[in-house]
């Protein structure tokens, strides 16, 4: 499949029926991530559920073409409400169910806030971020530190290959920059009415319960919880066998509607 961001390459891949014969399940990959990052997750999902999946990585990630830094700041708006409507058209999506990890999962959320559209059945998100917490900054700090000393970057080129600086950096000054400890995005929760599922490993290093709470408590939609013990911030990789039930579950139960 041929995806297109403003003229650039976007590598994705295709599990299961197409649009027109079943919803979509649409992954988005967090913030060091991209397409084989979720390995075989998201056909994994498909099977279970008869839906199509479609996994993508953002530009500057795994295969998809490069993209021009610093990234701003709210670089996850124009990605929620630019990029993601236009691939939805792109794939002449129908309807989806969007799956979300971390970054991608606050994708989501900003999408869904703002596009009441029936195409959208549901969200399902894990690990997400609507605030950025001092834990997160903590742990980001942690974790450039093992890119530049440890053997951290040469896991990821595994994926990203040529673009192992543009992801790491890209992501990295982000969370890293003075003004992003303001980064907020729980004014899009109420208005997202579409039923939701919220994964949190008890073990996350880059988040707590906070970010869950505050979607349950301001969220204008019915929104399912699940709370992993020894998970941590990649619910479908720590936990796969419990992470693929709770998913399996929420989505028969959209797709019963």
């Amino acid at each position: 499949m041929n995806l297109l961001s403003n003229g650039k390459k976007l590598e994705s891949i295709w599990y299961g029926p197409p649009p027109e014969e079943a919803p979509t399940l649409l992954f988005l990959h967090e913030g060091l991530g991209c397409v084989s990052m979720w390995r075989d997750f998201p056909e994994k999902l498909s099977q279970q559920t008869g839906c199509g999946a479609m996994v993508y990585s953002r530009l500057g990630y795994g295969n998809s073409d490069a993209c021009e830094l610093p990234r701003s700041l709210n670089f996850m708006h124009p990605e929620g409400l630019e990029v993601l409507p236009e691939i939805i058209v792109q794939c002449k999506i129908n309807k989806c169910i969007l799956v979300g990890h971390s970054d991608g999962a606050s994708i989501a959320l900003i999408y869904a806030g703002e596009n009441s559209t029936e195409s959208l059945l549901g969200i399902v998100t894990e690990a997400p971020h609507v605030f950025c917490e001092q834990l997160t900054i903590r742990s980001i700090e942690k974790v450039g530190e093992q890119f530049r000393s440890g053997n951290l970057r040469e896991l990821l080129k595994k994926h990203h290959g040529s673009n192992i600086d543009c992801a790491f950096k890209g992501w990295l000054d982000v969370w890293l920059h003075p003004d992003f400890a303001e980064w907020n995005i729980e004014s899009c929760l109420p208005k997202i009415m579409v039923p939701q599922l919220v994964i949190q490993g008890n073990d996350d290093e880059y988040g707590t319960s906070a970010q869950v709470e505050a979607i349950v408590r301001q969220s204008g939609s019915i929104v399912e919880t699940c709370f992993l013990d020894n998970c941590g911030h990649s619910p479908h990789r720590d936990q796969e066998t419990q992470t693929l039930e709770f998913m399996t579950q929420f989505v028969r139960n959209l797709l019963d509607r």
